[in-house]
């Protein structure tokens, strides 16, 4: 795959625009155990490199990614510095949409939530660790029930205002709380939320599908970076006979993905990805985690998908995902609907207007 082969989306108002496909770097970097000699920036740089190379434009992060807490912005941060000192023109800062979270910060009292104090500090924070002088998305990892909407909208305006953020967004808020925030920055004259960064795959469709809706048109036109595409690994298959010992579900603080396991076999959902496995090579010669980010990626209200991935042979076959993209149709998705069964019962469609097309932006 070439850069070429990248498509981009606007992301919601903000003017810019992503790459389908965004690196991100949640359980990927800065955990101790799976560190290499070179303290994980060697295969960073390689990782970023394959994934730039391909056309992504967008890395995405959070104040709580890493064991310890923020190593894995400190890594990407060096690592850019180094890539870009190597090749400037492919690593130009104008080219690049950098993302960070605030939510997660410590354990002190007043180092998570979204208060204007610590989201000035959180934010600083990152933008040390990532050796930048502003972020182009910063989201507001959860919703913080203890503080009002309109000091998290005047937080955040103050964060876009003082060039420390570009935009700024919302991660698995409710509807309800997007409005709420959206329509108080438009009375107040702030910043309003331009995006939301939820859950969405195969298995997982509900809110983003139904809840959402509305707000993936005027006034709101919200941008969207999914995450968790292939359900924590799930929907590659490699579950299917097994878990791995190199998986996700052996490394520690993953302890709940085991009990995750056993109830996604509890719900059948092991023999739904056997079909789509069946599915993907009779129809695609592609590999299971093809077809779901595919799939994902066949909704024209994702903006962007976010694949992690921790060896080069993984990053590549996810971005394969784009050309098994464009052959899927209409009668594939329909296909797929049937293995899957969760479609919603009340589906109006995806964002109400064009076809399904990556080719439609």
């Amino acid at each position: 795959m070439t850069s070429e082969s990248m498509y981009h989306r606007m992301m919601g108002n903000t003017g810019m625009q992503v790459s389908i496909l965004s690196y991100g770097f949640w359980a990927t970097y800065g955990v101790k155990e799976r560190l290499s000699g070179d303290d994980g920036i060697n295969t960073a740089k390689e990782l970023m490199t394959i994934a730039r190379e391909a056309g992504v434009n967008c890395f995405d992060h959070a104040e709580a990614y890493g064991n310890p807490q923020g190593e894995a912005e400190r890594i990407f941060g060096i690592a850019l510095k180094q890539l870009q000192e190597d090749d400037p023109v492919l690593w130009r800062r104008s080219e690049l949409v950098i993302t960070t979270k605030i939510f997660w910060g410590g354990s002190g009292v007043n180092e998570s939530g979204l208060s204007t104090k610590h989201c000035r500090e959180g934010m600083n924070a990152c933008l040390s660790r990532l050796q930048l002088d502003y972020v182009d998305m910063v989201l507001c990892h959860r919703p913080d029930p203890f503080t009002p909407t309109i000091t998290v909208v005047r937080a955040m305006t103050d964060l876009v205002r003082n060039c420390k953020a570009s935009s700024w967004g919302t991660s698995e808020w409710s509807a309800q709380q997007i409005t709420e925030a959206f329509w108080i920055a438009k009375t107040e004259g702030l910043e309003p939320p331009q995006y939301e960064q939820p859950q969405y795959n195969m298995l997982h469709r509900q809110r983003f599908e139904e809840e959402y809706f509305p707000l993936f048109n005027p006034p709101y036109s919200l941008g969207t970076t999914t995450w968790s595409p292939l359900r924590s690994g799930f929907l590659t298959g490699k579950y299917i006979d097994g878990i791995p010992e190199d998986s996700r579900p052996t490394q520690p603080g993953y302890d709940w993905l085991l009990t995750d396991l056993e109830e996604r076999k509890a719900r059948g959902e092991y023999e739904i990805v056997k079909n789509l496995a069946k599915y993907a090579t009779d129809n695609f010669d592609c590999t299971t985690a093809q077809l779901a980010l595919a799939w994902c990626l066949k909704n024209p209200n994702v903006t962007t998908v976010l694949v992690g991935a921790t060896t080069a042979a993984q990053l590549r076959e996810n971005l394969g995902c784009i050309d098994v993209a464009v052959k899927i149709t209409e009668d594939d998705m329909v296909a797929l609907d049937d293995i899957l069964g969760n479609k919603p019962a009340d589906w109006i469609g995806p964002g109400g207007v064009g076809p399904r097309d990556l080719k439609t932006l």
